[in-house]
C-alpha cells in the first residue's frame, strides 16, 4: 500500500487529497503494533463466526474468511519480516487488507458490526493474557532457583544487615526464601490483573456497542476470556488493565533490583560473601583484575525505566474524555518494552543463581562479627529477670568495652560481664554462639533452621515425576486418623499455607474429613466445611510433601467435591495460594466479598485478616435447575 494515497485508507470515505506524508509517519502504528499480528487474526476469526451465529453471514463465508486468516498467519510465519514491510497504518489495517487480497470483497465484510476501537482493546487484552502467562513461568523458574539455592545452603550462617551494617545472624536460605516471598507476591499481582484483563470488549463497536445480534458471551468464552464487558462506553476506552500490569511489572521490577543490589553488595571486595559465575559478568577494558556484575547491574538499572512506563501511560490516561481518543495508541509502547524487559530480567536470574557460590566460612564469620549476637546477651539478661530495657542499656556498654578491648563479646570474661551486667550467669556463653541465636528463631517465619525446612518442604518441586498415581485409598476420615490430621495440618500451617486447628477443633469435625491413606499411614487430607445448605468451603488440604506430583491432592478435592454434589450443594470454594491447581479441577476465581459465610466465621480469626494474600476460587457441584 502506497501510504500517501488518502484512497487506501480504511477510514478514508470522508476524506480527501493526501495524506500528509509527516502524519502519516506520525499516526501509523504498524511498526510496534504488528506485535498484535497473532492476536488479531485469533480475534477476526472469533469475528467472524459470531457473525455466522448471528446470521450475518453464511456458514460457507464464515470458512472462507477464516482459511484466508490461516494463510495470513501462515505467509507471516515464513516471513515476518512481510508485515512490517508492508507500509499498512497499523496492524488491523494489514490484515483487513491481506484478505481482502486473499478472498475478494468477502473480506470486506468481516468488519461488519465492529469498530477498530473495540478490535484494538480486544487484541491489546488477549496480548496481555498470554504475556502474563509467560512471565508467570518465568516468575516460576526464578522462584524454583531460590529454593534450590536455599536449599542448598540450608545450613549456612550468613549476616543479617540493617542500614547496611551487621545486624543479627541469619541463615543464608533465609535471605533467599525473603525474596521467594517478594516473587510469590508479584505472581499473584499479575494473576490478579489478569482476571480483569480477561473481559472482552469486542462487540462493543465504536462506542455504542454492535447494532447486530451479537452472542458476546460465547465470543468471549471463545477467544479464552473470562467475561463480555457490560458497557460499551468503558469497554472501548478502558486501559485500567495495562496500567495494572505495568504497577504490577514495576513492583516486580523493584524487588528484582533489591535482589541484584543484594548480590552485588555481597560479591564486592569488601564484602566477598558471594562468588558470581564467570558467564554472567564482564572484565575491565583497562584493569585486568576487574569482574564486573553486569547481569545485575542492568536488572537493577532497568527498574527505573519500568517506573517510568507506568507514570508514562498513568499521564496519558489521566485526561482523556470518553471514549476512544487517539491518545490510546500510545498504550502499546510502554507495555510492550516492559513485558520484553522483565522477561530478560527474569531470564538471566536462573542461572545466576544456579552458579552462586557462597563463602561459608568467611559468610559465617562475618554473621559473627560486629558484635551481631549483642541482642543475644539482652535476650539472656532478660531471662534472668532483667527488665529489657535495663538489659538493652547493660548490653551497650559492654560492646562498647569489647569494642575498646579490640574483641568480641563472647571473649569477656564472665567477671567482665557480670561487672556491668551482674545477672549474667555462665550460661550467657551458649546463649552468645550463633547456632543457639539461630535456633531460638524458631516462631513461624523465623530464621532458625526448623522454620526453614517447614518452608522449603512446602516450596520446592517434588524430587521426582511419578509416571503412575500413587495407590493411596481416600476415604472418610475417623477418630484413628486424628494424628495423622494433625501432623499435616499443623506441617502446612507452619509453613502459612492454612489455618491451624487444635485436637478438638479435628475430633469435632472428623467426620467432614477425607484421608489419603498408603500402608496405613496418613499421607494427605482435606475438610469440607458447610456454611449454609447451598455452600460449602474445601479446607485444610494438604499432602505429605514427599508424595507431591502422585495426584493425591486431586483425588482428595474431587472426593469432597463428590461428597458436596451428594448433599445437593450449589458451591464449594477455596481460599489457595495455588490458584493454578484449582483451575484445572474447574474452579474460577472470585472475590472473597462474595462468601460474607467465610468472612463473619473464619476470617475474622485469621491472623491474616488485614494482609490475606490468598485468592478465593468457586465450583459449582451441583445445579438445581438440572437435578
Amino acid at each position: 500500500m502506497n501510504g500517501s494515497e488518502l484512497g487506501d485508507a480504511i477510514w478514508a470515505g470522508r476524506l480527501s487529497g493526501a495524506v500528509d506524508d509527516r502524519f502519516r509517519r506520525f499516526n501509523d502504528s504498524l511498526p510496534f503494533d504488528h506485535r498484535l499480528l497473532a492476536e488479531d487474526l485469533d480475534g477476526s476469526a472469533a469475528w467472524a463466526r459470531a457473525l455466522a451465529r448471528a446470521g450475518v453471514i453464511s456458514e460457507t463465508d464464515r470458512h472462507r474468511i477464516e482459511e484466508g486468516l490461516a494463510s495470513i498467519r501462515t505467509a507471516a510465519r515464513e516471513d515476518p519480516t512481510s508485515v512490517l514491510a508492508a507500509g499498512d497504518e497499523d496492524v488491523h489495517s494489514y490484515v483487513e487488507r491481506e484478505l481482502v487480497e486473499r478472498i475478494g470483497d468477502l473480506g470486506k465484510r468481516l468488519h461488519t458490526g465492529r469498530s477498530r476501537n473495540d478490535q484494538v482493546a480486544t487484541d491489546l487484552r488477549l496480548w496481555s493474557m498470554r504475556s502474563i502467562d509467560a512471565r508467570l513461568e518465568e516468575i516460576r523458574a526464578v522462584i524454583d532457583a531460590l529454593v534450590a539455592l536455599a536449599d542448598r545452603e540450608r545450613d549456612t550462617v550468613f549476616p543479617g544487615y540493617t542500614h547496611l551494617q551487621r545486624a543479627q545472624p541469619i541463615l543464608f536460605a533465609h535471605w533467599c526464601l525473603a525474596y521467594v516471598e517478594m516473587l510469590r507476591r508479584d505472581g499473584r499481582r499479575l494473576s490478579d490483573a489478569r482476571s480483569r484483563t480477561a473481559v472482552c470488549p469486542l462487540g462493543c463497536a465504536a462506542l455504542a456497542g454492535t447494532a447486530y445480534p451479537i452472542d458476546r458471551e460465547r465470543l468471549a468464552s471463545d477467544l479464552g476470556f473470562e467475561a463480555a464487558s457490560v458497557n460499551s462506553l468503558d469497554a472501548v476506552s478502558d486501559r485500567d488493565f495495562a496500567a495494572e500490569i505495568l504497577a504490577a511489572l514495576a513492583i516486580l521490577a523493584v524487588h528484582l533490583s533489591r535482589l541484584a543490589e543484594d548480590l552485588i553488595f555481597y560479591a564486592s571486595g569488601e564484602a566477598s560473601l558471594v562468588e558470581l559465575p564467570d558467564e554472567l559478568c564482564s572484565g575491565s577494558s583497562i584493569m585486568p583484575q576487574k569482574k564486573n556484575p553486569d547481569a545485575l547491574e542492568l536488572v537493577r538499572g532497568k527498574t527505573g525505566m519500568q517506573i517510568g512506563r507506568l507514570t508514562g501511560l498513568l499521564a496519558v490516561l489521566k485526561s482523556l474524555p470518553m471514549a476512544y481518543n487517539k491518545d490510546l495508541q500510545e498504550d502499546k509502547r510502554p507495555l510492550f518494552e516492559a513485558m520484553e524487559e522483565t522477561s530478560a530480567c527474569l531470564g538471566v536470574l536462573p542461572p545466576l543463581l544456579d552458579g552462586l557460590v557462597v563463602d561459608r566460612p568467611r559468610a559465617r564469620d562475618a554473621a559473627l562479627g560486629g558484635h551481631a549476637n549483642a541482642t543475644e546477651l539482652a535476650d539472656h539478661l532478660v531471662g534472668r529477670g532483667v527488665p529489657f530495657r535495663d538489659a538493652h542499656h547493660q548490653t551497650g556498654r559492654l560492646v562498647a568495652r569489647a569494642i575498646e578491648r579490640g574483641v568480641r563479646l563472647e571473649d569477656l570474661s564472665i567477671e567482665e560481664i557480670r561487672e556491668l551486667a551482674p545477672a549474667a550467669d555462665r550460661g550467657v556463653f551458649t546463649a552468645l554462639t550463633v547456632d543457639s541465636a539461630l535456633a531460638k528463631r524458631s516462631a513461624v517465619g523465623g530464621t532458625a533452621g526448623d522454620q526453614i525446612a517447614a518452608r522449603l518442604a512446602r516450596l520446592r518441586p517434588p524430587a521426582f515425576r511419578r509416571d503412575e498415581p500413587i495407590a493411596a485409598e481416600v476415604r472418610t476420615a475417623t477418630v484413628e486418623d486424628l494424628a495423622g490430621i494433625r501432623r499435616l495440618v499443623d506441617l502446612w500451617a507452619d509453613a502459612g499455607e492454612n489455618l491451624p486447628r487444635t485436637d478438638e477443633e479435628i475430633l469435632t469435625s472428623i467426620r467432614d474429613f477425607a484421608v489419603a491413606t498408603l500402608d496405613g499411614r496418613v499421607v494427605g487430607c482435606g475438610a469440607l466445611w458447610l456454611y449454609t445448605p447451598s455452600l460449602a468451603e474445601i479446607r485444610s488440604v494438604g499432602v505429605d510433601p514427599d508424595l507431591h506430583g502422585g495426584g493425591l491432592g486431586t483425588r482428595i478435592v474431587e472426593h469432597l467435591a463428590s461428597i458436596a454434589t451428594r448433599l445437593r450443594v450449589e458451591r464449594v470454594f477455596v481460599l489457595t495460594r495455588a490458584p493454578r491447581f484449582f483451575e484445572r479441577l474447574g474452579f474460577r476465581q472470585t472475590s472473597v466479598n462474595g462468601l460474607p459465610e467465610k468472612i463473619l466465621k473464619d476470617c475474622a480469626r485469621c491472623p491474616k485478616k488485614h494482609c490475606c494474600d490468598e485468592i478465593a476460587m468457586v465450583r459449582t457441584t451441583f445445579d438445581p435447575d438440572r437435578a
